[in-house]
């Protein structure tokens, strides 16, 4: 069943030290050649999976929010008409707060966004300049307030752990952060990822990454603050009032179905892990030559979806139902799990369980990755 669809738009302003090189701003783009591609791409997923409502629409990538507003009416409107919206359908697009993007908002909430994703990044000047990021922090606010007057939802992504940061640094910029009254905040630890210009800059000695304990200590530090704010958090990351959190991640962690359009774009249809061709050109011809831009489409087989299920649905506070899982792939909890070792974490205070239910305590949810590896059973991820 569809219920939810992502649209990855790859253009961004310019090359930044975290981004994919592959998928940044091209010269003189062509957006009825854009909108025509994409609705078709759209419609090949619907002949494919033509159930809906949709429940969640996301548009995201690099900098959708400079997307021409009449494209995203389109494509909104295409939606709607393939498979029908859900009645409290969440339609969100991620944007950078530059002046430029924000002085299109109003006609994006026109368009039908009703929630956007605002990158704020940071609240410190200085460290917008190593995140490589373009806006100024007086620009994220005015910003902001646009948001905040045009669209029902807004969420706020920040980055933190960053070179040097202290307890205290990090405190006064999230109690501001809460202080601006939005609902949902995503607190990302800065991680360095292989083939970026800060993989680079590591290795060359320019910065040296936070340590991990002082890394894990802001860690814990986020999840008091943002518990005692009303915005525990749902997911590792993520941090939301009650029933503001955001639908569409829920899609994922959950492990249902999405579509997935556009350059990059991935998706989980009936069974099928698709992937579109990365490279822009690429994916367009693919649209010229087969009517999608599809370079990928595999059957999962029981273990890998189970694997995947785990891996995606332990991230979440509300944990795994682990009969349903069991009975949604055909598996034994044996075969999901190792037993043991789960027992062994769920006795030091890792891990909870509630009948067939299991989740991550607090306390693992900052050791997470090497606590699912322990968790999820190895017999799955081998086969």
């Amino acid at each position: 069943m569809a219920r939810a669809l992502y649209i990855h738009w790859p253009f961004c302003l310019k090359k930044c030290p975290y981004c994919d090189f592959n998928s940044h701003v091209r010269d003189g783009i062509d957006h009825g050649l854009w909108e025509r591609s994409l609705l078709a791409d759209m419609q090949h997923e619907h002949a494919l999976a033509d159930s809906g409502p949709l429940t969640s629409i996301f548009f995201g990538g690099g900098t959708p929010s400079l997307m021409p507003p009449a494209l995203v009416g389109s494509l909104l409107k295409e939606a709607e008409r393939l498979w029908g919206f859900d009645a409290a359908i969440e339609i969100t697009l991620e944007a950078n707060p530059s002046s430029v993007e924000a002085g299109k908002f109003a006609a994006l909430s026109a368009a039908g966004v009703n929630r956007v994703s605002l990158g704020l990044q940071s609240l410190d000047d200085e460290a917008l300049g190593f995140l490589g990021r373009l806006h100024s922090v007086d620009e994220s606010l005015a910003a902001l307030d646009v948001a905040q007057s045009c669209f029902q939802r807004v969420s706020c992504d920040l980055i933190y752990a960053r070179p040097g940061q202290s307890a205290d640094q990090w405190e006064a910029e999230l109690e501001r952060a809460i202080g601006f009254g939005t609902s949902h905040l995503s607190l990302y630890q800065l991680t360095i990822e292989p083939g970026t210009r800060f993989a680079t800059d590591v290795r060359r000695g320019v910065f040296e990454p936070l340590a991990d304990d002082p890394a894990a200590d802001l860690f814990a530090l986020t999840q008091d603050i943002t518990a005692a704010a009303g915005l525990p958090a749902c997911e590792v990351s993520n941090h939301a009032a009650p029933g503001e959190e955001s639908r569409h991640n829920l899609t994922y962690w959950r492990y249902e179905d999405y579509i997935g359009i556009g350059p990059g774009a991935h998706g989980r249809r009936g069974g099928f892990a698709t992937q579109r061709h990365k490279k822009p050109e690429n994916w367009l011809h693919a649209i010229a030559e087969q009517g999608n831009g599809l370079s990928e489409e595999r059957p999962l087989n029981a273990s890998e979806a189970a694997s995947e299920a785990l891996m995606m649905g332990l991230r979440l506070r509300e944990g795994v139902d682990l009969d349903a899982l069991s009975r949604r792939f055909g598996l034994s909890v044996d075969t999901m799990i190792d037993r043991e070792r789960t027992e062994f974490y769920r006795s030091l205070g890792f891990l909870w369980s509630a009948d067939e239910r299991l989740g991550v305590a607090r306390q693992g949810m900052g050791v997470l990755d090497a606590l699912l590896g322990e968790v999820v059973s190895g017999e799955l991820v081998a086969s």
